[in-house]
C-alpha cells in the first residue's frame, strides 16, 4: 500500500517473548516496587553518566523516543547500540548530557505503576507508569514500559517530552498574571484598551511571530506561544474567525469524538455533542480566540516575504482590509513565520480533457462545494474519490433526492464511529477517561511501530464489529482494506494523509444500492453532461463533485513563500527511517520557518512541542544549527 511521496512504511515492532509465569495481575513485587527500583538504577548511571548502562537497561530491541527533552529534534531509536549512540550524540550539546533524572509520577490512578498487557492482545504481560524528568534547562514527563526478561523487569519502551523551560513557563494556574494594576496611575489605560493596542500592534511593536492560517492550527499554536509569553499574529483572509469550517459543505461534522479534540487550556464544555457540526466549531474556534485574547487579523492577505539572512529576520507585508472597507497595509520582521494553512496542501483536481465542455450545473472540488440543491428529484451527480467528504457530499445528494454514484479509484479503508470510539480510543479518549494531557502521553508516549504493531490488533476487532457493513459494501463493489500492513485508520492516516472513510451512514446506503459505485477505472475525459472512463463506459451526471484530496503541504508553501523557500523545506507528512513526522512541528530545513498542521488532536499535543522549539530560539538556548 502506497506511502506519502518519499515516506517510509515503518515495520511492525516485535514484541518481547514473555519469560514470566506470573499473570498481569498477580505481579510480586508489586508494580510500585518494580518501578522504584528501576528508576534508581536508572539515576544511578545518570549520576555517573554511565550511557552503556542506561541502554542495558532496555530489553534488547528496546525503544527510546524522545520529543525535545535530550536534543532539540524529535527522535526514536531502537536496541542497545542505538540507544548508547544516541545518548553519546546528546551528551555533545552546548548543555552536555541534559537529562539529569527521573521520578515515578503516581498522582493519579491512570499514571501510577500498574500490571497491564503491553501488546493489544494482552499475550505479553507488562508494567506501565508515567515518569517526570529533570533536565538541564528545564522539566518534562514521560512513559515507561517494562517488561520481565530471564527474571529481570527492562525497559520495552520509554518516552522523555520536554514539559516546560526553566524560567519560561506558561503563564497558567500559580503564573497568571493579576490583571490589574492598584494605586495612582493617571491616565492609565484600562482592560479593553490595553487590549486593543495588543492586537493592533500599535505604537511600533512587532511579533516576533507570525502566523499564516486561523484554523485549529494557528489557534492552537499562538495559544501555546503566547503563554511562553512570545508575541504572535495570527492572520487569515476570512471574514471571521472559524470561517475556514464554516464555509465547508453543509452536513459537515466531525467524525472524530469530542474527547479526542479538546482544544489546549480550554476543553469543549461538558455538553458538548459527541461529534461537533461545523458551525458549532466555526463558533467555539471564534470565542477561543477571543478568551485566550490571541492576537487574529482576519480579512488579511499576505502580500510579500523575505527571509534576510544576516538579520535573521523576515519582511512581512499584509494588507488588512477593515470593516470600513479601507486597508491597512503594514510590514513585520518576525524572527518566524508558521505555516498552518491545514496538513495538506493545494487542492488535487485533476486536470483531464474536455473540463471546459461540461454543460451540466456544477463541476468544482470538494472544498468548493457549497452543499446540494434542495428538492433535486431527478438530477443525476458523481463524487470521485472515496474518503471522508467524499461519503458526506454522497450522503448530501442522496437525501436532497439525486441519483448519485461515487467513483473509487483505490480501495479505501472503512471503519465505523462506533468502533473507533467503542474499541479504537476507549481507555484512552472516552467519557469518564484520563484527562485529555494524560491519554496523550498513553498514545504518543509509545513508539510508533510500537503503537502500529497494536493497532493490527485494534483494525482486527474494528473490522469485526464492522463486519455486517463491511461485507455489504463488498457485494456492492466498494473495495476496503485495513491499511498499511493492516494496521487500520490510524496509519493510513499517518501514512497517507487520507484513503479512509470513518462511517457516520453511508456505507449502509452503498450496501444498499442506494448510493451507487464505480469502481477501479480511471476517468478519461469529462463529456458535456457526464464522464468517460478507460474502459469506455460512461456516466451521466448534472453535478460532478472532486473529492480527491490535497497535494503536499509544501505545495502551498510554494504558492504562498515563493520557490526560494519551498525548495529548502522538507517534504511534510509520512513517517522518516526511525518513525517520526516528516519536517511538521520542528525544523522545516528553512531557518525561521515551520509548518503546523493535523487534526484537532494532533495540533493540541505538537503545538506545545513546536511553542516549545520557538521559545527555546526566542530565549537563545540553542541555535537553528544546533541539536
Amino acid at each position: 500500500m502506497r506511502c506519502v511521496p518519499g515516506s517510509v512504511n515503518i515495520k511492525l515492532a516485535q514484541f518481547p517473548s514473555q519469560t514470566t509465569t506470573k499473570t498481569v495481575d498477580g505481579l510480586d513485587p508489586s508494580p510500585s516496587s518494580v518501578a522504584s527500583e528501576l528508576v534508581g538504577r536508572f539515576n544511578k548511571a545518570l549520576e555517573e553518566n554511565d550511557y552503556a548502562a542506561i541502554s542495558n537497561l532496555f530489553v534488547a530491541d528496546g525503544y527510546w523516543r524522545d520529543h525535545l527533552a535530550l536534543s532539540w529534534v524529535f527522535r526514536t531509536v531502537q536496541t542497545h547500540p542505538g540507544i548508547l549512540d544516541f545518548l553519546q550524540s546528546c551528551a555533545k550539546s552546548r548543555d552536555g548530557f541534559r537529562l539529569k533524572s527521573i521520578e515515578v509520577d503516581d498522582e493519579t490512578g491512570v499514571k501510577g505503576p500498574k500490571a497491564i498487557p503491553i501488546d493489544a492482545s494482552g499475550s505479553v504481560s507488562g508494567i506501565q507508569f508515567f515518569i517526570k524528568l529533570t533536565t538541564v534547562i528545564g522539566a518534562g514527563v514521560g512513559l515507561v514500559r517494562l517488561v520481565e526478561e530471564a527474571g529481570q523487569w527492562k525497559i520495552f519502551t520509554l518516552y522523555t517530552r520536554l514539559d516546560e523551560l526553566r524560567e519560561h513557563e506558561e503563564a497558567t494556574y500559580q503564573r497568571r498574571t493579576k490583571g490589574v494594576e492598584h494605586g495612582g496611575k493617571p491616565g492609565r489605560q484600562n482592560w479593553a484598551e490595553r487590549r486593543t493596542a495588543e492586537a493592533d500592534f500599535d505604537a511600533g511593536s512587532e511579533p516576533a511571530v507570525l502566523v499564516v492560517g486561523a484554523g485549529q492550527a494557528g489557534l492552537t499554536a499562538a495559544a501555546r506561544l503566547k503563554m511562553l509569553g512570545v508575541e504572535t499574529l495570527l492572520i487569515d483572509q476570512n471574514e471571521r474567525v472559524g470561517d475556514n469550517w464554516r464555509k465547508r459543505y453543509h452536513q459537515l461534522v466531525l467524525h472524530d469524538p469530542v474527547w479526542y479534540d479538546h482544544m489546549p487550556y480550554l476543553n469543549f464544555p461538558a455538553q458538548w455533542p459527541i461529534f461537533t457540526p461545523k458551525d458549532k466549531l466555526a463558533q467555539f474556534f471564534e470565542s477561543y480566540a477571543t478568551l485566550l485574547e490571541l492576537n487574529v487579523w482576519t480579512r488579511t492577505e499576505l502580500v510579500y516575504t523575505k527571509w534576510d539572512e544576516a538579520k535573521q529576520v523576515w519582511t512581512v507585508i499584509v494588507n488588512r482590509k477593515r470593516e470600513d472597507g479601507t486597508s491597512d497595509i503594514r510590514t513585520f520582521h518576525p524572527r518566524h513565520l508558521i505555516q498552518a494553512t491545514g496538513h495538506s496542501g493545494k487542492k488535487n483536481q485533476p486536470s483531464m480533457k474536455g473540463v471546459e465542455n461540461f454543460k451540466g450545473d456544477r463541476l468544482c472540488h470538494s472544498s468548493e462545494f457549497p452543499g446540494a440543491k434542495e428538492n433535486s428529484q431527478g438530477k443525476k451527480a458523481i463524487v470521485v474519490g472515496s474518503c471522508n467528504s467524499a461519503h458526506d457530499i454522497a450522503q448530501d445528494f442522496l437525501e436532497k433526492g439525486y441519483e448519485i454514484t461515487i467513483v473509487q479509484r483505490s480501495s479505501t479503508h472503512v471503519v465505523s464511529s462506533k468502533a473507533i470510539t467503542e474499541i479504537g480510543l476507549k481507555g484512552v479518549y472516552y467519557e469518564n477517561g484520563p484527562p485529555v494531557d494524560d491519554a496523550d502521553i498513553l498514545l504518543h508516549g509509545l513508539p510508533l511501530p510500537v503503537l502500529k504493531a497494536i493497532h493490527v490488533d485494534v483494525a482486527r476487532r474494528q473490522a469485526e464489529c464492522d463486519k455486517e457493513v463491511l461485507e455489504g459494501l463488498a457485494r456492492a463493489g466498494f473495495k476496503v482494506d485495513r491499511g498499511p500492513d493492516d494496521a487500520g485508520l490510524f496509519f493510513k492516516y499517518f501514512q497517507r494523509g487520507g484513503g479512509y472513510y470513518i462511517d457516520v451512514g453511508a456505507s449502509q446506503l452503498i450496501a444498499d444500492g442506494k448510493i451507487k459505485v464505480k469502481h477501479g477505472q480511471e476517468i478519461a475525459e469529462v463529456l458535456p453532461r457526464g464522464l468517460r472512463f478507460e474502459d469506455g463506459t460512461e456516466l451521466e451526471a448534472d453535478e460532478i463533485v472532486f473529492a480527491t484530496g490535497y497535494q503536499n503541504m509544501r505545495s502551498q508553501t510554494r504558492l504562498m513563500f515563493g520557490d526560494e523557500v519551498a525548495d529548502k523545506v522538507g517534504d511534510v507528512w509520512g513517517f522518516n527511517e526511525e518513525g517520526e513526522l516528516r519536517t511538521i512541528w520542528q525544523r522545516s530545513g528553512h531557518q525561521g520557518f515551520w509548518f503546523h498542521g493535523g487534526n484537532l488532536a494532533m495540533c493540541r499535543y505538537y503545538s506545545k512541542l513546536l511553542a516549545l522549539q520557538i521559545k527555546g530560539l526566542e530565549a537563545g538556548l540553542y541555535k537553528h544549527d544546533e541539536f
